[in-house]
């Protein structure tokens, strides 16, 4: 049985205008040991459905079907009290943007400290032994656990957050965009701790981000995820050598190669809005194949080949020809 199940998930937000359907019927799992991809533009629904997951939904927001299976529990079902007891014991997050997810007025050992409390009965000088051996093993000195927020670097304080997601040991990480902002050295010693942490503590991460090359270099699987729905979910050399959804193929195919085989292409438009999203397949304004039967019907979410699902009338044909010209 996979460690995490994600099964028809919806999570709306409700504002004056009408139901914005952020996450619409997303379905995927997670096996133990496992990195899995979210990917996809900006406005598709990746943080969205981090924070579903978590029962975490902001104001106006709220998960409306579906179930989030941890060990075979649903989290879905819980109450607030006992989803805090699951957060960050069972299932933690690394959160987008260190400098915004710390508290700039309390000292960096402080905030771990915090969540070992709330989580494990323990004592604070326990804790605090318990936060400097985890700050090490994220590579940052445990002196520096008296320092504030603003006198760490960017990457500094990314580990820091790591150190507060994986304190508690939990059996899931979430990563949301953890290297956006940072430079790509920085981005590319991030990574390579988040993969030593994961062999460490055998965690199972989802990670979610907008860049190709993160999902390449760290994932095992992707789901690329459209307006609110995943539209393809695979092995990650699957996706990259046979992918088999437009949108798919057009975000790869934006992004340059080294070997400069393709040349670039750019996808027209942009997501739609998910109060009243496109009819049939919510890709079809954008898509280079689209049909009629693509404008009328939405397709199926179908497994096409061994483990490789794909939302699209037309997937059948995609490994055989370029959409993008």
């Amino acid at each position: 049985m996979p460690l995490l199940e994600v099964q028809n998930l919806k999570a709306y937000f409700f504002v004056e205008k009408g139901e914005v359907k952020a996450v619409d019927d997303v379905t995927f799992n997670l096996e133990r040991g496992e990195t899995i991809g979210i990917a996809g533009e900006s406005g598709c629904g990746k943080s969205t459905t981090a924070f579903a997951i978590l029962n975490l939904m902001p104001h106006p927001g709220k998960v409306v079907g579906g179930h989030v299976l941890l060990d075979g529990e649903d989290l879905v079902t819980k109450t607030p009290e006992e989803m805090r007891k699951i957060r960050w014991r069972e299932i933690s997050m690394v959160f987008q943007g260190a400098m915004n997810a710390l508290n700039p007025v309390l000292r960096v050992g402080e905030q771990i400290v915090e969540a070992l409390l709330l989580h494990e009965d323990i004592t604070h000088e326990d804790a605090w032994k318990k936060m400097e051996d985890i700050l090490e093993v994220v590579g940052v000195d445990p002196t520096r656990a008296t320092n504030y927020p603003h006198e760490f670097s960017g990457g500094m304080k990314q580990r820091v957050m790591i150190a507060m997601a994986l304190v508690t040991e939990p059996k899931v990480v979430i990563c949301d965009e953890p290297t956006t902002a940072l430079d790509v050295t920085v981005e590319a010693q991030v990574l390579k701790l988040l993969k030593s942490l994961q062999k460490k503590f055998n965690l199972s991460v989802i990670l979610i981000t907008h860049d190709l090359a993160t999902i390449a270099e760290a994932c095992d699987r992707v789901a690329i995820m459209y307006a609110g729905k995943i539209v393809e979910f695979a092995d990650v050399v699957a996706i990259y050598k046979n992918r088999l959804h437009p949108y798919t193929e057009g975000l790869i195919r934006s992004v340059p190669s080294l070997l400069g085989t393709d040349h670039l292409v750019s996808i027209p438009g942009s997501p739609p809005g998910l109060i009243t999203p496109p009819s049939g397949c919510r890709f079809h304004p954008r898509c280079p194949i689209a049909t009629e039967l693509c404008m009328n019907q939405e397709p199926e979410f179908r497994e096409i080949k061994k483990k490789h699902w794909v939302m699209c009338h037309h997937a059948d044909q995609l490994g055989t020809k370029q959409v993008w010209k």
